[in-house]
C-alpha cells in the first residue's frame, strides 16, 4: 500500500508541477523515477518513451502507466495514471471557470509567452538527456540523422519512425552477432 500511495503522490507531484504537456515532463519525470526512486534504468525509461510515443496517448500519462505497471503490477499502472493525471485536470477545469473573463488580458497573455519559452526550455532539456543515453554509436547517429530528416521532409507517422529504427537496430544487432560468430 505504501508502494501505490508513493506511485500516486510522486506521479501527482509530477502532473501539478509540469506545464506544457507531456514532453515537458519528461525531465522531471527522468530525475523521480530514475534518480530519485529507482524505479526503472535510464534505457528503461527511454524504452517507455519510444513505446508511449507510438501508442495513444499522451507520452507522460503513457509512461506513468507503464512505470506504476513495472512497479506494483496492473494496480501500481492505474494509481500512477491517476496520479499524473489528476491533479492537471483539477487545474484545468478551475482555469476553464475563469478563463473567458481574463483571455483578453494583456497580463495573461504575457505570462503565457513566458511560460511557453520555459516549456521550450524544458523539452530542450528532455531532448538532450534522451541524445546521451541514445545516439551511443554510429549506428544510432545514422538512425537518428535518417529519421530527423524523414520526419522535417515527411508527413510519416511517429509509429512508423519508431518501427523503422526498431528494424535498423534489429538488423544492426543481428549483423554484429553473426560477425561475432
Amino acid at each position: 500500500m505504501k508502494v501505490l500511495l508513493d506511485l500516486f503522490v510522486t506521479f501527482a507531484r509530477i502532473g501539478v508541477l509540469t506545464f506544457g504537456g507531456g514532453y515537458a515532463m519528461l525531465p522531471i519525470i527522468q530525475r523521480e523515477v530514475v534518480e530519485t526512486k529507482k524505479w526503472a534504468t535510464s534505457e528503461e525509461l527511454v524504452d517507455y518513451y519510444a513505446i508511449g510515443q507510438t501508442t495513444p496517448g499522451v507520452i507522460a500519462i503513457n509512461t506513468a502507466t507503464f512505470i506504476g505497471q513495472k512497479t506494483m503490477g496492473i494496480l501500481g499502472g492505474v494509481v500512477a495514471t491517476l496520479g499524473v493525471v489528476f491533479p492537471p485536470l483539477i487545474i484545468i477545469s478551475v482555469i476553464a471557470m475563469f478563463l473567458n473573463n481574463f483571455a483578453d488580458s494583456m497580463l495573461l497573455q504575457n505570462a503565457f509567452a513566458g511560460v511557453r519559452v520555459s516549456v521550450y526550455v524544458l523539452i530542450l532539456n528532455a531532448v538532450l538527456k534522451l541524445w546521451k543515453s541514445s545516439i551511443i554509436d554510429k549506428v544510432g547517429i545514422i538512425i537518428f540523422v535518417a529519421i530527423f530528416t524523414l520526419s522535417i521532409f515527411t508527413n510519416l507517422s511517429p509509429v512508423v519512425f519508431v518501427v523503422l529504427a526498431a528494424i535498423v537496430g534489429l538488423l544492426t544487432k543481428m549483423k554484429k552477432g553473426a560477425t561475432e560468430q
